[in-house]
């Protein structure tokens, strides 16, 4: 845990809601059927990753693929239950050893959705932003960039992206040829620059589209029919270039479970954030999701 104010309080609010039983409650509810855990990444460490592991078996969770969901959605396995779905966002290069070894060594499906210009150029449209933010050079924040139309943001970060070098971070083309091999591994699409798609022109949602999936499938030589929306925004539009590109199926960051009746809808699939750099005690309240239904507003203050 990063030692902050706000993790400090969080972890004792999440402390209180263990101890008072609404993790139990979950956990049973879990158990009984009711509902799927769906958790996604990003960026976390082995120690973070191996923890939510160990901690979803020793609590009698089973952990289910992308394929096994596309089963239940269309009846050919039953509702499970107690099952947890993983999956992870944009492609970072540390996911290779702190996701994927895990991965096999426990033999859990997971789903990794990969942000291809990154790939091919090492580093992510937001870092730069971020470095820009924290050397004060002047240009909007990152989250001041996402409200921007799509060629109003990419010329601000071409303009820093002028100024900065940063180190990659981002997985190489043979690292996810290289993951991709493994049986417990399902590579899915996330964009190809990781723009807000609701702030794309049409064209340029159909090319973020084509170009991911084809650039993955060529990489991989698989097909490639799943998707995580990046920064979770999009809407019907999106939903339905989804269809048109032939992908089955499309992941939002909704902190919700996956329910018989929102699983009707398999362009919307709801997902929980598991938060890097959060205690343990926080993140079983986030994995269970129950940290955004019981936290309180304090918890998204910046401290």
């Amino acid at each position: 845990m990063k030692l902050n104010l706000r993790n400090t309080i969080a972890y004792f609010y999440a402390q209180f809601l263990r101890i008072s039983g609404v993790v139990k409650k979950a956990k049973e509810k879990a158990q009984s059927g009711e509902f799927i855990l769906s958790i996604y990444f990003h960026n976390p460490s082995k120690k973070e990753f191996e923890f939510t592991l160990n901690w979803l078996i020793n609590n009698g969770f089973h952990f289910i693929s992308i394929d096994d969901l596309r089963k239940i959605h269309n009846e050919e396995m039953a509702f499970p239950k107690g099952a947890a779905l993983l999956t992870v966002d944009d492609g970072w290069a540390s996911n290779e050893t702190n996701m994927v070894e895990l991965a096999n060594k426990y033999k859990v499906p997971i789903a990794i959705f990969v942000t291809t210009e990154p790939v091919e150029e090492g580093n992510f449209w937001f870092s730069y932003s971020k470095k820009a933010g924290r050397l004060k050079l002047g240009y909007p924040s990152t989250e001041a960039l996402k409200r921007l139309p799509n060629e109003e943001r990419l010329s601000i970060v071409n303009k820093i992206k002028e100024k900065l070098t940063l180190a990659r971070e981002a997985m190489t083309v043979e690292q996810v040829q290289r993951i991709s091999m493994s049986p417990y591994v399902t590579i899915g699409a996330h964009s190809h620059t990781h723009p807000i798609l609701n702030q794309c022109t049409d064209s340029q949602l159909k090319s973020e589209l084509r170009i991911c999936a084809q650039k993955l499938e060529d990489w991989v030589g698989k097909e490639v029919i799943s998707f995580a929306y990046p920064n979770g925004d999009f809407g019907d539009r999106e939903k339905k270039m989804l269809d048109d590109f032939d992908y089955m199926i499309g992941f939002a960051n909704n902190p919700q479970y996956i329910t018989r009746e929102n699983l009707q809808d398999m362009y919307a699939v709801p997902r929980i954030g598991f938060l890097e750099g959060a205690s343990q005690a926080e993140n079983i309240c986030r994995i269970m999701g129950i940290w955004h239904s019981n936290s309180i507003k304090i918890f998204k203050k910046k401290f």
